[in-house]
């Protein structure tokens, strides 16, 4: 098989964690005797200050072209925050473009990493949960959007809109992922004060209705966000909207202890020329400006997206296991990165992490 992979490195320690990524995708690419075809192109702060765009028109034909989309992070402190071309902007307009509305971001606490977390290792042990995040409605994308008058009668608004196919399809992703694990989902709104709640609560349980052998259950976000914290086990598929999954998939991540552990897939219903999903595949943490350049952001984010990707876009499921378990296996035998530190571990660099993966394929 040929992978045909787009590469958006992206800004700051973006590039150096892509790089891992495609080295540990090359390896096990190579012992499986499949061909890896790359593609890289600029999105973001890079490739706004070369030509004057967040998604410039070559890189968006190439991420069409594409089996799948790698990408590593956007944005940092170089963007003007009142410029009306933004990083993100490149970020959201793939997103959109590619009807890629379900954002995909399981969490795992290993074993070895118990005490990266700030939460008591009784809390956190064996916990392995996915935050499915609406990605392409919601206050995010609604209109209208924007900000008026002077001081003192400045005014901003956002608009937060559904239509039930958003909700619907997003759900559909979320029981078929639940059948696949422990068959639990759990959908996170705020029906007690939000039109749009009442909305995702209603087609919810028409959704469920299809899926008998599934447990189904509804929560509040803000009750959601502290059982993350006090229960986070009993959770097997949180399904939320945009703006509630961004901020639930962050707290969650620090189960883990480090966003530097976590990756994430967005995929729509669109297939690539293998019958399988197109999807772009992103560790969640962001570029990281006070660490780029130095060699010791945690690349095992992005490595473990790459896993994802070989498992949803290229269906090589033995392929994807096999990496998620090198990564398993370098952690046990004690390598960290920076940011899981624990007593008695051996602290390496961005590159001797790739290594370490690679030589435990």
């Amino acid at each position: 098989m040929e992978l045909h992979i787009c590469v958006l490195a992206g800004d700051y320690a973006g590039p150096e964690v892509i790089a891992e990524g495609v080295r540990v995708t090359q390896a096990i690419a190579a012992r499986a005797g499949h061909r890896v075809k790359l593609s890289p192109a600029l999105l973001g702060l890079g490739a706004i200050e070369k030509t004057g765009k967040a998604l410039p028109a070559e890189t968006w034909a190439k991420a069409k072209a594409a089996d799948a989309v790698l990408l590593g992070a956007v944005g940092g402190p170089r963007q003007d925050p009142k410029a009306k071309v933004r990083p993100e902007q490149g970020l959201l307009g793939l997103r959109k473009g590619l009807k890629l509305f379900a954002n995909i971001r399981p969490v795992k606490v290993y074993d070895a990493l118990i005490d990266a977390s700030t939460l008591k290792p009784d809390v956190v042990r064996g916990v392995d949960l996915i935050i499915l995040r609406e990605l392409t409605g919601g206050a995010y994308f609604g209109k209208p959007q924007g900000r008026s008058g002077r001081k003192p009668e400045r005014t901003a608004v956002d608009t937060t809109a559904y239509n039930e196919e958003e909700v619907r399809r997003l759900m559909r992703v979320a029981f078929d992922l639940a059948r696949g694990r422990r068959k639990k989902v759990a959908q996170a709104d705020k029906s007690n004060v939000m039109a749009t709640g009442r909305l995702w609560r209603e087609v919810a349980h028409e959704v469920a209705a299809e899926y008998p052998d599934v447990q189904y259950e509804d929560v509040l976000a803000d009750a959601c966000a502290m059982h993350l914290v006090r229960n986070p086990r009993q959770y097997d598929v949180i399904a939320t909207e945009n703006l509630f999954g961004d901020i639930l998939s962050d707290e969650a991540a620090m189960l883990a202890g480090s966003m530097g552990m976590l990756p994430s897939a967005s995929v729509g219903a669109g297939k690539n020329r293998h019958g399988h999903l197109k999807g772009l595949y992103e560790p969640i943490h962001g570029s990281a400006p006070d660490i780029a350049g130095k060699g010791i952001v945690n690349p095992l984010a992005t490595i473990l997206s790459c896993a994802m990707m070989l498992r949803w876009s290229f269906g090589l499921t033995a392929e994807a296991d096999a990496v998620e378990r090198a990564v398993e296996k370098a952690l046990n035998d004690g390598l960290r990165c920076a940011d899981v530190r624990s007593p008695g571990a051996t602290i390496i660099g961005t590159r001797e992490m790739g290594d370490a993966v690679i030589a435990r394929l």
